[in-house]
């Protein structure tokens, strides 16, 4: 918020001059009238008037701020200038206390009159335009920056910037980017912040291509600056745009700008989506061996799963189970098992099947077929033939079952086995 500064009685009175200001012009205001009032003969406040408002400046240079808005209120100039002096004096006041219902109420009261000196006049437009935004009454604020603007001619890219954000605020997307545009166009050097409400503005209005965009300027604009990379390696997900994500996170990567668990995630995801899963196992895998992210169930279930599109068999069975731990979940338990069978770790696969069955998996067909052949292929026959019969139960196997049941039945039997 606007503070007000202190002054000594020298200062106040010798800040009742008009500054003239120098910034490009905007279409809306009357030019010959902001000229004349420009040029117009420096007011200053009456004798009587002036006397008093001295002496609440030196109360308040002794830091006796209520004091001195008691004595500023006891007054009651006629003269509209003296009064509009009064006024202003008190909202900047009670803006420094932070009461700022009183501060509006006095700054509406010291700018209606139109009397003040041209950049009094201008300064306190500005002042209740932040009043405004800071106590959420955007649209007033808006209004009042727009005044500002007819007033003085003049733009400003904050002030352009102020009115973006109050749009945004009211969640009127469409309208924060004419003036994020201006407070760009207008800006000496790039602001970061002008851009990020074009790109608020363009993902609530689901214009992602578009927030992909001003993102990639950003990156141009501020190469050095590790957030711009992450941000436009994220929005690339969200257009589908895998081959550009997958470079710009890597070269944030390798620059070692990743500073949050998302970041690592996205990475390993565009691998896995562009086909190099053994990138994906890899990045991922070590983000949490070395704590980047949190060794929860779900991030070692992504690790077992990149693993698993790689085909690293046994590398994806000891995450899956290793996930599997963190609340018995029965399914994954499973996964470890089939994969251990498809890589001809038959008793390592019996003891993981047998566990998601005693966890009580919803897969329980499948389950008792790979347990069969686990069984079988250690020539435990009887097991083997105990788990097929089981897996007739479930109507999704019942049929393979019944053929597997002949065939492990009529192999014991080659083999001297009694089923």
């Amino acid at each position: 918020m606007t503070q007000f500064k202190k002054a000594t009685a020298l200062a106040l009175l010798m800040s009742l001059s008009g500054t003239v200001y120098s910034t490009a012009a905007v279409a809306a205001p009357d030019y010959a009238k902001i000229e004349e009032r420009k040029n117009a003969k420096t007011k200053i406040m009456g004798e009587r008037t002036g006397k008093k408002v001295v002496k609440a400046f030196d109360l308040y240079n002794e830091e006796k701020i209520d004091e001195a808005i008691a004595l500023l209120r006891e007054l009651e100039p006629s003269d509209d200038f003296d009064k509009a002096t009064v006024n202003r004096y008190l909202g900047n006041m009670y803006a420094q206390k932070e009461q700022y219902d009183e501060a509006i109420k006095y700054i509406r009261l010291a700018l209606a009159p139109d009397a003040l000196n041209f950049k009094d006049q201008a300064d306190l437009y500005k002042l209740l335009g932040d009043l405004y935004m800071g106590t959420e009454n955007f649209n007033e604020g808006i209004k009042t920056y727009r005044a500002w603007m007819d007033f003085t001619g003049e733009e400003d890219p904050k002030v352009y910037a102020r009115i973006a954000q109050g749009h945004f605020q009211l969640k009127q997307y469409s309208k924060t980017l004419e003036p994020a545009d201006k407070a760009i166009a207008l800006s000496e050097e790039p602001n970061k912040q002008y851009y990020m409400f074009k790109i608020g503005a363009f993902f609530e209005l689901k214009r992602y291509k578009d927030a992909v965009k001003v993102a990639e300027t950003l990156v141009k604009l501020f190469p050095e600056d590790p957030k711009m990379w992450t941000q436009l390696g994220s929005f690339y997900m969200q257009v589908e745009e895998y081959s550009k994500g997958q470079t710009v996170m890597e070269v944030a990567y390798n620059k070692g700008y990743f500073d949050k668990e998302n970041h690592y995630k996205i990475l390993s995801s565009y691998y896995s989506l562009n086909e190099i899963p053994n990138k994906a196992a890899k990045v991922f895998e070590r983000a949490v061996k070395e704590g980047k992210v949190e060794r929860n169930k779900r991030n070692v279930s992504a690790i077992a799963s990149y693993h698993h599109q790689a085909k690293n068999l046994i590398d994806a069975a000891k995450y899956y189970e290793e996930a599997a731990k963190f609340d018995d979940d029965a399914e994954l338990y499973r996964k470890a098992g089939s994969l251990l069978l498809t890589e001809q770790k038959f008793s390592a696969a019996v003891e993981r099947l047998n566990k998601a069955l005693e966890l009580g998996t919803d897969k329980e067909g499948s389950t008792y077929s790979d347990l069969a052949e686990a069984y079988l292929y250690q020539a435990k026959y009887k097991q083997a033939y105990q788990a097929i019969v089981k897996a007739q139960e479930d109507p999704r196997t019942r049929k393979f079952a019944r053929g597997w049941a002949t065939f492990i039945k009529d192999k014991a039997q080659r083999n001297g086995v009694k089923i």
